[in-house]
């Protein structure tokens, strides 16, 4: 019975697949166990919290690394056709790649949001002005980080790059050109979080008017 071939594959390779899955699973769920139990324990011991930053930011990709090789074990151990086992390789370089954007972009946020807090900074306002400008450099690194790992994802399984970024540019220059109000206001707000001509509290006068600064926010300043 365990000869019976399905789809090309005996029974019994198919459930050898499935047990891989199987022990793939309980794998993660040791890996994490380990994790919290061992390695969370030990970092939490040491004063310096840069263990604790690279174990917040590599502990998922890594789970998530582990199960995608087992899986990978199981999938390839079967027989398929052509063009299902390309598919499946190519998913998994993009996968991979992924990945790893996934653990920079997660340790870059955790640094940032450490060092960034944790400046000396005895102005209260200089605080308020940080804290506003954190969540913006923070999305800011981001996004740009995980537009590299795209990228490169695409460029290792032989997507044309090159006439990608000319079709992006494109659509960039249509969005810009319909946006460039708001485009305007953020760029303007991030100058005054940067340069900080005035801070909330003050008395400024802008042609007209004059008021007081309640609020410095991304899109706008209220008075």
């Amino acid at each position: 019975m365990l000869e019976t071939e399905f789809w090309g594959n005996t029974l019994e390779d198919w459930g050898i697949s499935l047990l891989i899955v199987l022990g793939t699973i309980i794998v993660t769920k040791l890996v994490s166990l380990f994790n919290k139990k061992v390695l969370r324990s030990f970092t939490q011991k040491t004063r310096n919290k840069l263990d604790d930053i690279l174990y917040d930011a590599i502990e998922s990709p890594i789970i998530f690394g582990v199960g995608l090789i087992g899986i990978w074990i199981a999938i390839h151990r079967l027989v398929y056709p052509d063009n299902f086992v390309h598919a499946i390789d190519n998913a998994y370089r993009i996968l991979i790649v992924l990945i790893i954007t996934w653990f920079f972009s997660r340790l870059l946020d955790s640094l940032i949001q450490y060092y960034w807090t944790n400046r000396n900074e005895n102005s209260k306002t200089a605080v308020v002005h940080n804290t506003r400008m954190l969540p913006v450099i923070k999305r800011t690194i981001v996004v740009l980080v995980w537009i590299i790992g795209i990228v490169m994802a695409l460029s290792n399984v032989g997507v044309n790059i090159s006439a990608l970024i000319g079709t992006l540019g494109i659509g960039g220059i249509a969005f810009a050109l319909a946006a460039q109000d708001t485009i305007k206001n953020i760029f303007g707000a991030f100058m005054i979080l940067t340069d900080r001509p005035f801070s909330i509290g003050d008395t400024i006068r802008i042609d007209d008017f004059e008021g007081t600064i309640i609020d410095v926010g991304i899109r706008s300043t209220k008075m």
